[in-house]
């Protein structure tokens, strides 16, 4: 067990109330214990109590083995599971992760009466938030990693290509640079396409004067990035190297915002402000950014209905965009980490405007 991040844990399950935690996802249960399973359909629960004793029910299929300061209750596809896990619950209010699946959550509160279930994500989550050196560490290598696989493939950009094409290059390229694979598939958009800020890559082809949308990234060691930069292949039009200066602009805006303190709706503040004062202001169609760690989505958001400040050890995206249908769009993205004093920026791919010739 890491026995600092389950002390932050524990605290947050005493100011929700909560008596006991089952933590189920795949990243947490990893957080908490360096134990990376993949259960699949299978029960896998990381059950804490507030304690801190803390025990396992894992497959044996998965042959995890002795565990120090972890209790192992094994199991195989012979048992039911969850009435092992149900009876070893003590009455009282439960936390469930908000992803658990519906079909364990309901037949556990059917086999045990006198337990109440609640979402109790947030004691893992606020904990997870606030990244310590070796998670930093891995952060900054897996960024520079993303960095290098974007710059080869914006620079092989070539007429004909595919967006699913140049997706395919780019996970061969991570893997290339030591990456365990990609952190989400790879949203890669051309021309009118770029005016869909998750857009699905396709089979549409690249032609001259098109923008291109980069939003990519690879997980390395367990550590995600994500980054995006807008390119254009060939001589861009003035009404795309205006709308690419203001995206910039609102990128940089939003980061010289990063401080300790200041509250996560004030940084989307800050992006969205220079995009409205020059009238494209319907044309930011999303939050300002996410936090990013062992998952490429975590919290907290960065945006107007946040509820958090930044800390030191938060990691989130900047990645203001405007979106202008039937034409092109631009986003620009980038990850920082809250420092003592502002930010650290753990992408250094440049900002300037890139043309492919």
């Amino acid at each position: 067990m890491k026995q600092n991040r389950l002390e932050r844990v524990l605290r947050g399950m005493e100011r929700m109330g909560l008596d006991q935690l089952l933590v189920t996802a795949t990243d947490s249960v990893y957080y908490l214990t360096g134990l990376w399973v993949n259960p699949g359909e299978r029960l896998f629960a990381l059950k804490v109590d507030r304690s801190g004793a803390c025990a396992l029910y894992v497959n044996r299929m998965f042959a995890l083995g002795a565990q120090q300061g972890l209790a192992l209750v094994e199991f195989d596809d012979r048992d039911d599971a969850l009435r092992l896990l149900a009876g070893d619950l003590a009455p009282g209010c439960v936390g469930v992760d908000k992803l658990w699946p519906s079909h364990f959550a309901i037949r556990l509160m059917e086999l045990q009466s006198d337990v109440r279930l609640a979402v109790g994500s947030k004691p893992v989550d606020e904990a997870r938030m606030l990244k310590d050196e070796e998670e930093l560490a891995r952060l900054r290598a897996a960024s520079r990693a993303n960095d290098q696989a974007v710059a080869a493939v914006a620079r092989s950009l070539a007429s004909g290509d595919s967006e699913l094409s140049v997706g395919r290059r780019f996970a061969d390229e991570g893997v290339r640079l030591g990456a365990q694979g990609v952190s989400f598939t790879p949203l890669v958009c051309f021309g009118a396409n770029c005016a869909e800020p998750h857009h699905s890559s396709d089979g549409t082809r690249l032609n001259r004067g098109d923008a291109v949308i980069l939003d990519l990234g690879l997980d390395v060691d367990h550590a995600m990035s994500d980054m995006t930069r807008t390119v254009f292949f060939g001589t861009p039009t003035d009404e795309q190297r205006r709308v690419y200066e203001l995206v910039r602009r609102a990128n940089e805006a939003a980061k010289a915002a990063v401080k300790p303190g200041v509250p996560l709706k004030d940084i989307d503040r800050a992006a969205r402000a220079v995009i409205e004062d020059a009238g494209y202001g319907p044309a930011f169609l999303h939050r300002t950014g996410h936090g990013v760690g062992l998952a490429v989505h975590e919290p907290p958001d960065v945006s107007a209905s946040s509820e958090y400040a930044a800390q030191p050890g938060m990691v989130f995206s900047i990645e203001p965009g405007i979106y202008l249908p039937g034409k092109f769009g631009v986003r620009i993205e980038d990850l920082v980490a809250v420092t003592e004093d502002g930010c650290e920026v753990l992408n250094e791919l440049s900002r300037d405007l890139m043309v492919i010739e």
